[in-house]
């Protein structure tokens, strides 16, 4: 007996007790708890029911078969390739321009960042109302000016796709460039200060100074950018409601047309499809960001 209980390693050794839940881990599980039960009615359940709705082949075989989501795609393709590069571009150059210290620079700056500021509806409808054909202000204009008739703009699929761009950034524009301006402040002072002893033009300034301190950040933004803009509902609902003839429908508003027609699976499988372009930049976006 006494053989066997030396020879037993586990002889003598007496087992943990479990130990419950403490009163903090409870009361921060039960404070938790309605937060995680939000979190999974308003998030994950829409989502997979989205999905769910758009598991169906036929639904893909019909949006795939509507000439509207083909134009739709490219009119989304037209916004991001054109629309955030010509953004961030104008961006990048005014928010050299704002680094003036004149005083007049600083009162324009605040009627910059004004289109931004307010709600969209109000102004979008504001500009919509202005390029109507016929009692419009900028038509009203032409005409005093020229005795014409203006164009009709919104009745001209690639010029309203076009103002709806420059809706966009006109829109977005001075959020971008509050953000390329605090990078420009955050470069030292005595950089330029050098580079202008050696005789540095201001070009040769942005070449060799401003624009490799800032061209992280310049291309974080123009990523962000990108994902919200595939989000952008306003800047095309609003001026030209997808017409004329549904032709300037993006992704984020052809998902609204199909459920107004009672086509709720096509309206998911619309939003599916975009995941292809979506997932990519946030992968890349938080990949950035992780560094």
């Amino acid at each position: 007996m006494t053989t066997a209980s030396l020879s037993d390693p586990r002889a003598g050794v007496v087992a943990p007790e479990k130990q419950g839940m403490t009163s903090w881990q409870f009361w921060g599980i039960l404070m938790v708890a309605p937060y995680l039960l939000i979190f999974a009615l308003f998030v994950v359940y829409p989502v997979f029911y989205a999905f769910w709705l758009a598991h169906k082949p036929e639904s893909y075989v019909h949006l795939f078969n509507d000439p509207i989501f083909i134009r739709s795609i490219f009119n989304t393709l037209a916004f991001l390739i054109i629309g955030i590069n010509l953004k961030m571009v104008v961006a990048l150059l005014l928010s050299g321009f704002f680094m003036n210290e004149r005083k007049w620079v600083k009162a324009l700056s605040v009627i910059f960042i004004l289109p931004w500021a307010v709600p969209s509806i109000p102004t979008i409808l504001s500009v919509r109302f202005m390029l109507n054909p016929e009692w419009g202000v900028i038509n009203q204009l032409i005409f005093r000016l020229t005795g014409d008739d203006g164009p009709n703009w919104l009745n001209d699929p690639q010029l309203a796709l076009f103002l709806s761009i420059l809706m966009h950034i006109w829109k977005s524009l001075p959020f971008w460039t509050l953000i390329l301006l605090a990078g420009r402040l955050a470069i030292s002072n005595d950089l330029y200060e050098a580079a202008s002893v050696d005789g540095a033009s201001n070009l040769q300034k942005f070449r060799f100074i401003t624009w490799p301190s800032m061209q992280q950040l310049y291309l974080t933004c123009t990523i962000l950018s990108m994902i919200w803009t595939l989000g952008d509902f306003n800047s095309v609902y609003l001026l030209t409601g997808g017409g004329p003839a549904d032709l300037t429908h993006v992704l984020a508003t052809l998902g609204i047309r199909y459920l107004r027609l009672d086509q709720v699976d096509l309206s998911m499988a619309t939003i599916v499809c975009a995941l292809p372009i979506i997932l990519p930049l946030v992968y890349v976006m938080m990949k950035r960001l992780s560094k």
